[in-house]
């Protein structure tokens, strides 16, 4: 059994997949490892789009006892038996969704690199904050949440904080003192063998 202090992981689907495959490395990873979430992160606007591949990942992912949340579509949560919501504007829309899904929803909101946001967020009523990416790339503007944010969130704020975006080995192995949950996607997705890759991560957890 796991201590309290290593992080969990909280995996993200790509922005498009193809579903059939995809509900397989997904029920693969799942069974591999002990997973608190998965996020559906499709770019897609389609709704029926969205709403087969919620439908799908949903069987999966609850016959594991693991939440499913979808990014930004707070309406599709309740017609698609969902979890939760997980909001990509830092802290502007977490009291609306609130309120809207109620207090047993999972209300989630990606702050980016802000501090000032996060805190927001979590005051508003967020049951987690996830910044990121953890580490310089050419996309965006190139900043980046760095170790003194997750360090300092850890021992002053009690909202769970997920780190995402950029992970390695190295920066999980850095991070792992000081973050909650570990928000994996493409560092797997575009590995032969998620599970494998995943395996990898988890092992720099410890």
């Amino acid at each position: 059994m796991d201590t309290p202090e290593q992080p969990q992981i909280y995996l993200i689907t790509p922005p498009e997949i193809e579903l059939s495959s995809f509900s397989m490395q997904l029920a693969a990873a799942l069974d591999a490892h002990s997973v608190a979430c998965v996020r559906l992160a499709l770019s897609t606007k389609d709704e029926d789009h969205l709403s087969r591949a919620a439908d799908t990942l949903r069987e999966i992912t609850h016959a594991r006892d693991v939440a499913l949340v979808i990014e930004d579509h707070l309406l599709l949560v309740e017609r698609l038996g969902l979890d939760g919501v997980h909001l990509s504007d830092a802290a502007r829309s977490v009291r609306y969704t609130r309120k809207e899904l109620g207090e047993d929803a999972i209300v989630g909101s990606f702050c980016n690199t802000s501090r000032h946001d996060g805190m927001a967020a979590g005051e508003a009523g967020a049951d987690y904050v996830s910044f990121g990416p953890v580490q310089a790339s050419a996309l965006g503007d190139g900043s980046f949440a760095e170790q003194d944010l997750f360090k300092w969130w850890s021992e002053v704020i009690e909202v769970p904080v997920v780190a995402e975006g950029a992970l390695d080995v190295d920066m999980i192995r850095a991070l792992a003192p000081y973050t909650d949950f570990f928000g994996i996607g493409d560092e797997i997705w575009q590995s032969d063998d998620a599970a494998a890759a995943l395996k990898t991560l988890v092992a720099a957890m410890g």
